[in-house]
């Protein structure tokens, strides 16, 4: 956590309504209170959790809106909690944000490919963390526009719903993350044209700047729900050095792809 000063205005509050829940799970009571301390702040209701079971178990009697989730967690560690959050079948996936520490891309993308909504590295700014979950929270809950009703996408037997904010592939319902979502009504709006991670980064998750890897890992996580063979996808393709484009009606199986390179 990095030292700043106290902000001069608080972070934008959240929707209206009753205060939105979030669990905090941290091992350092520092921290804990720091956070805790700001999102109380921005007119969130927090809990804290300090190791993994504790985290499961106020998850469960708390219902949060979102977990911010630590990764170092003794007893049971942040991917583990997060793998049985996304195992819970009493409703929608809480979403999460992770908190992990600057240079462990491993664990960093093996939290998204388990359905992380976002991660914020350490050190980290609280008032940027503030934003984050307002961001998430924001994209979760709020309906598209009701002056501006957006029609159901279709692409074969692949369609996903805005408005209602669902998506199927041939009757089956496709269990998308918020994010997830996000990325194929956004590709599917725009058909056969090729945009770059960068462009990805802005025009889906609205950041300006942050590690493209975020990109790359729910593209795959896309591919894994949406395509017949992930392997060789032909929905979601990508254009070497280009980017990634959507091919509603592709006429030939995309070439074989390298497991790495600077793009998936």
């Amino acid at each position: 956590m990095r030292h700043e000063p106290p902000p001069t205005a608080p972070p934008p509050a959240p929707a209206p309504g009753p205060p939105r829940r979030v669990l905090v799970v941290e091992d350092d009571p520092t921290v804990a209170e720091v956070v805790t301390g700001y999102l109380s702040r921005a007119g969130y209701a927090t809990e804290h959790a300090a190791d993994g079971f504790a985290a499961l178990d106020r998850a469960a009697a708390f219902r949060p809106h979102l977990v911010v989730l630590d990764l170092m967690l003794p007893g049971l560690d942040g991917l583990e909690v997060c793998r049985r959050l996304r195992r819970a079948d009493d409703g929608p996936a809480v979403p999460v944000v992770m908190l992990t520490a600057r240079g462990e891309e491993a664990d960093r993308i093996l939290g998204l490919e388990l359905g992380a909504d976002d991660y914020v590295t350490k050190p980290f700014s609280p008032r940027e963390l503030v934003l984050r979950i307002g961001s998430v929270l924001r994209r979760a809950e709020s309906p598209p526009p009701a002056a501006a009703p957006a029609p159901v996408l279709r692409a074969g037997d692949l369609t996903a719903d805005p408005e209602g904010r669902r998506a199927d592939r041939a009757g089956r319902a496709l269990a998308l993350t918020a994010r997830e979502f996000d990325l194929l009504v956004f590709l599917m709006r725009h058909p056969g044209r090729v945009f770059s991670r960068e462009e990805l980064l802005h025009r889906v998750w609205g950041w300006e700047f942050g590690d493209l890897s975020t990109v790359t890992v729910h593209v795959r996580r896309l591919r894994e729900k949406i395509e017949s063979d992930p392997a060789a996808p032909r929905l979601v393709t990508t254009v070497w050095g280009a980017g990634y484009r959507f091919d509603p009606a592709p006429d030939s199986p995309a070439p074989e792809e390298p497991d790495e390179g600077c793009l998936p």
